[in-house]
């Protein structure tokens, strides 16, 4: 079992402790990372926490938000180890329980009692040109961005969908998300949110220039390029999921396809994605006619 835990946050060591400990005494061994290790230790004094680089596990259970689980992903992605998350952050879409449910989440875990949801990843390669040599890549749970790196100057770029032209922008820079994705940056770029069971991609320009720039929803097997013209424009930036990075110049080409892994996430229970939407996002489903009711019932 790996334990992973957000860095700053006292409030996810106490509850990884209270875990550690209650997952030893059913006999079974936690790991943890490197950076990990010490904190944890100190917090369960005599566990038999061992480090994760050195052992498998068959699933990681990570204290914090939805930024650290995309932070455990990386790790446990290539490997197809399941990640259960245990929310101390916002909105933590991608978490399966609250901190206060770390008692369940010991009985669950020590019976094997959970389901495993699969998850649209996306591949991204970086090339020196169109159809060039590849210079980078790399894999997205939410998004891979291309963003304009200088402040006062948009990036001018061409997207083709299935090698065929689809528009030239000069924009802010452009998204392509997976159906996780859409409550994310696409989210706060107005795109649409997308149920986490179907298979498509979103493509999300960002205040570009242009009478069309409105999202659109692509099937799983398109592949996006985003060419960055040259002239104009200092470059820009990939950024994939925010976490992973790179430079990009004029001529370059950004290529985005559905990735050829999975992440894979555990639940322990039920949870209809619509109801994790109202929840986390507060939506008023009484109306504001039933929320006035209900005020004036408890000023009662």
């Amino acid at each position: 079992m790996a334990v992973t835990v957000h860095p700053l946050r006292p409030a996810a060591l106490e509850a990884a402790a209270e875990f550690i400990t209650g997952i030893n005494g059913r006999g079974i061994t936690c790991l943890a990372s490197p950076e990990d290790l010490a904190a944890l230790a100190a917090r369960v004094p005599g566990s038999d926490l061992q480090d994760l680089d050195g052992g498998d596990c068959e699933l990681m259970v990570v204290f914090g938000g939805d930024g650290n689980i995309l932070r455990a992903a990386e790790w446990a992605l290539p490997r197809q180890v399941p990640v259960l998350g245990v929310n101390l952050g916002h909105v933590g879409f991608l978490a399966e329980l609250e901190s206060s449910q770390v008692g369940s989440l010991i009985e669950h875990v020590a019976r094997g009692d959970y389901e495993v949801e699969e998850r649209m990843t996306i591949d991204t390669v970086v090339r020196a040109e169109r159809g060039g040599d590849q210079l980078w890549s790399s894999f997205a749970i939410n998004e891979v961005s291309v963003e304009k790196l200088a402040r006062e100057r948009m990036i001018e770029v061409l997207v083709r969908i299935d090698d065929r032209p689809l528009s030239r922008w000069a924009t802010d820079g452009v998204l392509v998300a997976t159906p996780t994705g859409s409550t994310a940056y696409a989210f706060s770029a107005h795109g649409p949110v997308i149920w986490p069971e179907l298979s498509a991609l979103l493509l999300v320009p960002l205040s570009a220039h242009a009478l069309f720039a409105r999202p659109l929803v692509l099937s799983e097997r398109t592949v996006v390029s985003i060419e960055v013209l040259p002239g104009g424009s200092p470059g820009g930036v990939v950024w994939c999921d925010g976490r992973r990075t790179t430079d990009v110049t004029g001529g370059m080409e950004i290529e985005a396809r559905v990735g050829a892994r999975k992440l894979l996430l555990a639940r322990t229970g039920e949870q209809p994605f619509v109801n994790r939407l109202v929840r986390k996002f507060g939506l008023p489903v009484d109306g504001w006619r039933g929320a006035a009711e209900r005020d004036a019932a408890h000023a009662r």
